[in-house]
């Protein structure tokens, strides 16, 4: 962990963010867009595979995919930012974070998710889905996960800044 802290603190970008009183609210203001499109866009398709909307094709939704694609992209460069240009306590702050470590865990979580969904042939047959149709039942168990994990995601994300509190809830 170490190692990986003083990587991340070669980087310089805490130099960035304290120079510039700014830099920290527009990358908040950047994960927030990028959180906005993600959950927006792969909530909706999960939502809509999980029955919500029936009459709206499944494949139509998965073209807001790039979308929260780039969603994506943006909270992983901003979340960069704030770990490794922390201006308090350096990258190691967050790093020993246990609420940090639970989202990044989910976050790995949503991807396998994703993987087994896309990989495992159930992306073809859900888009074969008629509008006005279910999604096949393997489906549904990957969309009600990804809402999960993706709110788990957020969740956590917001108890980084109170991860005293989780700790002590926890009993830690």
């Amino acid at each position: 962990m170490q190692f990986l802290s003083d990587l991340l603190a070669s980087t310089q970008l805490d130099v960035f963010v304290n120079g510039n009183d700014w830099a920290w609210p527009l990358f908040e203001i950047f994960h927030f867009v990028g959180m906005a499109l993600l959950i927006g866009t792969v909530g909706l398709v999960d939502l809509r595979v999980l029955g919500v909307g029936k009459g709206i094709p499944i494949a139509q939704l998965e073209r807001l995919i790039p979308w929260g694609i780039a969603g994506f992209i943006m909270n992983a460069l901003t979340g960069f930012v704030f770990i490794a240009g922390n201006p308090v306590g350096g990258p190691m702050y967050y790093l020993s974070n246990l609420a940090l470590q639970v989202k990044l865990l989910l976050i790995l979580l949503a991807g396998i998710n994703l993987f087994i969904f896309y990989f495992g042939g159930i992306a073809r047959a859900t888009a074969a889905a008629p509008a006005d149709g279910d999604a096949p039942p393997s489906a549904k168990v990957i969309a009600g996960v990804s809402l999960v994990l993706w709110f788990g995601v957020i969740f956590f994300g917001r108890l980084i800044m109170y991860n005293d509190t989780l700790l002590y809830a926890l009993g830690l």
